[in-house]
């Protein structure tokens, strides 16, 4: 820390103070509480050389020169006490470097020259440190890069958030497609395969339209003019077995009964209840009879073919009235089928 040599002390006190002493020290008379005061000239042994490029002048004894001295030896105590009270109290942090400037004007002050210039000026700016120079360009263009800096990122990150933005709009639009695509396939699909469907059941139908007509002219009706009255499985007390077992095609007596289908008889005659019955055997083995019959016009064993007559509608047997009582006995079974199914199953139409 820098410090300045005490002063001795004065060694007597003054009996009397004159006016021009009064205006130097300031004061306007003397005053016993304030200790003995005497006159002090500084040496070259009672203050530290002035360091630096400047040097002290020889000091003047009069009145002037000690103020101007004194205001000098003040203002540099001032400045080596407040630089070492700094470093003292920043004791914790690392010690700042403080720089005095040179004082152009130190030695005129205090020189033999009494011109009488005025030291206030010239010490007014001591110890403060001239303003740095700026250059006020190069911070203008270091700040608008910044900016410049500031606004590019700003506007890159704007654009990476629309461009996410727009990727996931654009795939959601792509999943949205593609699912409207693929309902669109899917439903062309079952359109497709309904269509497929529906024309593989045309082409069944007309296929079996086309056998049925084949069929139709090797079959026909067993007799025409003719309404039907009771059909297969029909309940009633009429029958022995408690139901219908043939189908009924009532006509007036001596309506011609014909062969549905080539083929051979295998009996010819009464049958109780039955009345008169023609059996004809097909050649696949299924047994067609004709009861109630009120003549017969074919014998066992006779060769038919379809539309050939064999007997007329009557009303023998267990009847109510005249009518072609027709039973249908897949391989000669006991028991029959309907006979309207399997006359529709071959073409016919009853």
């Amino acid at each position: 820390m820098a410090s300045n040599r005490p002063a001795p002390e004065a060694p007597f006190v003054p009996s009397q103070r004159s006016s021009s002493d009064s205006e130097t020290f300031g004061y306007g008379s003397y005053h016993g509480d304030e200790g003995p005061w005497q006159e002090w000239n500084p040496t070259e042994e009672s203050i530290a050389p002035v360091r630096g490029k400047h040097r002290v002048a020889k000091q003047r004894t009069g009145g002037g020169g000690f103020a101007r001295s004194s205001t000098v030896l003040g203002v540099g105590v001032i400045a080596a006490f407040s630089a070492g009270g700094m470093a003292s109290a920043n004791t914790g942090k690392p010690p700042v470097s403080i720089s005095m400037p040179d004082l152009p004007s130190v030695g005129s002050l205090i020189s033999d020259d009494d011109s009488g210039q005025d030291a206030g000026p010239a010490l007014a700016n001591f110890g403060s440190e001239a303003p740095a120079a700026t250059d006020q360009s190069g911070a203008a263009d270091a700040g608008e890069a910044l900016r410049e800096r500031i606004m590019a990122q700003a506007e890159s990150q704007q654009t990476q958030v629309a461009d996410r933005a727009q990727a996931a709009a654009e795939a959601t639009a792509a999943k949205a497609e593609a699912a409207a695509v693929a309902k669109a396939e899917k439903e062309a699909e079952a359109e497709a395969a309904a269509a497929k469907e529906k024309a593989e059941q045309a082409a069944k139908e007309k296929a079996e339209a086309a056998r049925l007509a084949e069929l139709a002219k090797q079959y026909t009706l067993p007799t025409s003019s003719y309404t039907l009255t009771a059909t297969f499985g029909q309940a009633g007390a009429y029958w022995s077995s408690g139901y219908h077992t043939g189908l009924d095609f009532a006509a007036p007596t001596g309506t011609l009964i014909k062969a549905v289908h080539s083929g051979t008889i295998t009996e010819a005659g009464w049958a109780g209840s039955y009345g008169y019955r023609t059996i004809l055997t097909l050649d696949d083995g299924t047994e067609l009879w004709f009861c109630h019959q009120s003549s017969i016009s074919v014998s066992a064993g006779q060769k038919v073919s379809t539309g050939d007559v064999i007997g007329r509608v009557g009303a023998t047997g267990n009847v109510t009235g005249a009518h072609l009582h027709l039973e249908v006995h897949p391989g000669g079974a006991a028991d029959g089928i309907d006979p309207l199914a399997w006359l529709r199953s071959k073409g016919l139409n009853p």
